[in-house]
């Protein structure tokens, strides 16, 4: 029987893959996904739309996790560094994330970074 977080480890992969539809494939199709503090994206096409700049952008994508844990309930916590090379440039992002899941997949996806180091990041990229 495969764990939550064995799960969340894959779903790393597929980003590290640049692989979209593999991604919202790992989502139910009315998941909700909260890029904190951005409005939340609901639904498999409203998070197409807003990961497909990441996706897109990126000319190679390495996310790299520090830590995982998974509580009784299953609900999976990563403490990650997520970069993103684009034109040339890596852009590197400590991220903490909470995924819940249902049925194996993900139902619930929220993470935490800063928004204004983000921001900062992108216009030195542009």
């Amino acid at each position: 029987m495969t764990s939550n977080s064995e799960r969340v480890r894959a779903f790393i992969e597929l980003w590290n893959a640049r692989d979209l539809e593999a991604i919202l494939d790992a989502m139910a199709p009315d998941c909700v996904y909260h890029n904190m503090p951005w409005p939340p994206l609901v639904g498999h096409e409203a998070i197409r739309q807003g990961l497909a700049m990441f996706v897109g952008d990126a000319e190679a994508i390495d996310w790299q996790l520090h830590h995982i844990a998974e509580n009784a309930d299953g609900v999976v916590l990563t403490e990650r560094l997520d970069r993103f090379r684009i034109k040339g440039q890596w852009l590197e992002m400590p991220v903490m994330g909470v995924f819940e899941l249902q049925d194996g997949r993900i139902t619930h996806w929220r993470d935490y970074f800063d928004s204004v180091q983000f921001q900062t990041a992108m216009a030195a990229i542009s």
